[in-house]
């Protein structure tokens, strides 16, 4: 019940109806409001207890702290180093260590069980920058390390405390605990040589990122998109065109497939590009228009983009659909694919290598992930490009996401468009 400004919570409901506890109280806050119409409108007793959960899991901790006591309340060690971290960053520090003492209680006769916990907490410590907590939690997690035997606590541990040393711009002192990680007779798996690469990456220290991706290619771990992409995206950040460019042209020399969020990582770093974007109403309206307004190194890493099958990727042909989807892509991204999708359909057409759908259709999606909900970037510039282009293309009355139109309509349109 509400009251006085705060919210009363009496225990879950259960088969046989409503159990009374004493009331628990906290600020009624819009996520309280919102649990509350939640957990009105659930239908079933299980469905209100896994409301109850979702919510200490993302809620004020010392409602956590009273409600884990509850039957009802599943207790993983996870949550736990989650809501230490947070106490962590709070400065809350007797609480995070009460709870810790608790979590390690539980589970000091459980050696991998234990493991888990505490590299979850060495996660969660880097993931919200708090070098206090991460540090304690690394010297915990170092001396079940050392008086183990076991090769799994080994490997998950070094492997956890590199990838924190990475997430918190420490890469230098990843690196050492990758040496000493081999200096006990375990090999460095994949995951750990990577994140040195990110680590390295995100710090702007792009000679020892390289270095680290020879020592991956020297111990026989293949590259791969995902560390081709940390590995564009940071010589993204720091303007270094020209080595996009090389590294583009070593991903398709070795048969290696770009993703969207290779596109992504690229043209987010391609100043001319996203100085183009910021007027809508003037953005060349063929990939020879764009290409030619660009500088040499923008240019170049266009057109290698362009050698990429990332459209066949987001495109679907079929006898009743030729679907394409721009979800997942940012706006420069997106802007890219239309222009090759439209030159590459011409030609297909043109060359009689794909047969007129009886439906032409682009998804942008409503943009419930924008960060202004409902409002996608991605279709303002589909509108603007499609009414620009006078394309027939139009907004779907069933799904305002899409934009379509007539096979027919749409392949004569575009073979006697001049561009």
């Amino acid at each position: 019940m509400i009251g006085g400004g705060g919210l009363q919570l009496s225990a879950p409901p259960t088969s046989a109806g409503f159990r009374l506890y004493p009331p628990l109280v906290c600020e009624l806050t819009k996520q309280g409001q919102r649990f509350l119409f939640s957990l009105a409108a659930a239908e079933e007793p299980s469905s209100a207890t896994g409301l109850l959960r979702k919510f200490v899991a993302s809620s004020n901790k010392h409602l956590y702290t009273v409600i884990k006591q509850e039957s009802w309340f599943s207790w993983n060690a996870k949550l736990a180093a989650e809501v230490i971290a947070v106490l962590y960053k709070e400065e809350k520090f007797d609480e995070a260590e009460n709870l810790f003492a608790e979590t390690v209680l539980k589970l000091e006769f459980k050696e991998r069980d234990l493991c888990v916990f505490y590299c979850n907490l060495v996660d969660s410590h880097a993931k919200h920058k708090s070098e206090r907590g991460f540090l304690d939690s690394c010297t915990q997690l170092r001396k079940l390390i050392v008086r183990s035997s076991s090769v799994y606590t080994k490997q998950r541990g070094y492997s956890a405390m590199a990838a924190g040393f990475c997430e918190m711009g420490y890469p230098d002192e990843a690196e050492n605990v990758v040496e000493e990680m081999a200096e006990t007779g375990v090999k460095p798996s994949a995951f750990e040589l990577r994140s040195l690469v990110y680590g390295y990456g995100q710090k702007g220290l792009l000679e020892d990122m390289k270095r680290s991706v020879v020592r991956m290619e020297n111990e026989g771990v293949g590259l791969d998109t995902v560390c081709c992409n940390m590995m564009l995206s940071s010589f993204g950040a720091h303007s270094e065109i020209q080595e996009m460019v090389s590294w583009l042209k070593k991903m398709r020399e070795s048969g290696m497939r770009l993703s969207v969020r290779s596109y992504n990582s690229v043209l987010n770093s391609c100043p001319a590009i996203v100085f183009l974007l910021k007027d809508m109403k003037s953005l060349p309206l063929s990939i020879g228009e764009l290409v030619g307004d660009l500088k040499t190194d923008e240019a170049s890493l266009v057109v290698e983009l362009l050698k990429s099958t990332v459209l066949d990727q987001v495109m679907v042909c079929s006898s009743s659909e030729l679907k394409l989807d721009l979800h997942g892509m940012h706006l420069s991204t997106a802007y890219l694919v239309l222009l090759q999708w439209f030159h590459e359909l011409k030609l297909r057409f043109a060359a009689g290598n794909c047969a007129t759908p009886a439906e032409i259709l682009v998804v942008c999606g409503r943009g419930k992930h924008s960060s202004a909900r409902g409002e996608s970037p991605v279709k303002d510039l589909a509108k603007v490009t499609i009414a620009r282009m006078k394309c027939p293309l139009r907004i779907d009355r069933k799904n305002i996401g899409c934009f379509i139109a007539k096979g027919k309509t749409f392949k004569d349109w575009l073979l006697h468009r001049l561009v």
